[in-house]
């Protein structure tokens, strides 16, 4: 039996009403053998605030709120600087939880790695409105990966979305502060996870993805991660194993990338309309991002 060891599940919070996964949290707490608590921390929200203040009065939560927006690193370190227990579970706001043996599942798993993802999955009917199809098809194409097939690759599959991790793991490394925009804060961090060979665990444990943005919201965070991207790559030669990466220098080295840029932007309006369409194809979605790191490296 491991000694009991107590849990800080940590939740950052912007413009969404967290109160159901917080409820699900509270009654799933009993389950970790040790003390825990739900941390929330408002990212400057302009609203839910009212609803997400009420959450203090739930036994083993704590609720704070920042005056102003710091971005998706800032609040999870703040969130980490903060924690009492020395293991800690991120949780993005737009999550809920699969059934009630969610903790019980990482419970029984912690011993075997200092860091443990459980991986997301993604409603299987698609939604209702067509504007949110993109983000779906996406996330249950690209995103939604049984424990075996992430463990095939276990730093290139890293999410802080549903992360157990021991707190003093965390705090050695934090995330990049400095990727002000949308995307890839947690790419680097499972980056610097593998050049310290800091072992993972990928576990068949999702939360579900509830927060499905329109297509064209979608296209433009995807385009900031690809900007994240190209800096890692130059500052720090970060992102060379990546597919998108790894297309872009080859065509570099064979002299074809201006003209695969023009080819592509030729093509910009075409790939945009077909994935702004109820009937998006991914090979569209590649592309694009191709071009945008072309764009980025000219």
């Amino acid at each position: 039996m491991m000694a009991a060891e107590g849990l800080s599940v940590l939740i950052p919070v912007y413009n969404r009403d967290v109160r159901e996964l917080t409820q699900q949290l509270v009654a799933q707490l009993p389950a970790w053998p040790g003390s825990a608590e739900i941390c929330l921390l408002d990212d400057g929200s302009t609203t839910y605030k009212e609803q997400n203040r009420r959450l203090a009065q739930l036994p083993g939560v704590r609720y704070e709120e920042l005056p102003r927006n710091v971005g998706r690193a800032a609040v999870r370190n703040r969130l980490v600087a903060q924690a009492q227990q020395p293991w800690l579970l991120l949780l993005d706001n737009d999550s809920y939880l699969p059934d009630d043996q969610f903790l019980t599942r990482y419970a029984a798993a912690r011993s075997q790695a200092n860091v443990l993802i459980g991986g997301t999955c993604y409603d299987a009917a698609p939604p209702a409105d067509p504007a949110l199809y993109l983000r779906w098809y996406y996330g249950r194409r690209r995103e939604a990966r049984p424990a075996a097939v992430r463990q095939a690759e276990p730093y290139g599959q890293i999410t802080i979305n549903n992360l157990l991790i021991r707190a003093d793991v965390f705090r050695r490394f934090g995330l990049d502060e400095s990727l002000a925009r949308y995307g890839h804060e947690d790419t680097k961090f499972g980056w610097r996870l593998r050049e310290a060979a800091v072992p993972i665990l990928h576990l068949n444990n999702p939360v579900r993805h509830d927060g499905l943005e329109p297509a064209a919201v979608f296209l433009e965070k995807s385009r900031d991660a690809v900007r994240n991207l190209a800096a890692l790559y130059r500052a720090e030669g970060l992102g060379a194993d990546t597919k998108l990466v790894q297309t872009a220098v080859r065509l570099q080295q064979l002299g074809l990338a201006p003209a695969a840029r023009l080819a592509l932007q030729a093509a910009v309006p075409q790939l945009r309309r077909n994935l702004l369409s109820t009937q998006p194809r991914l090979r569209a979605f590649d592309a694009l991002k191709l071009y945008w790191l072309l764009e980025e490296w000219r």
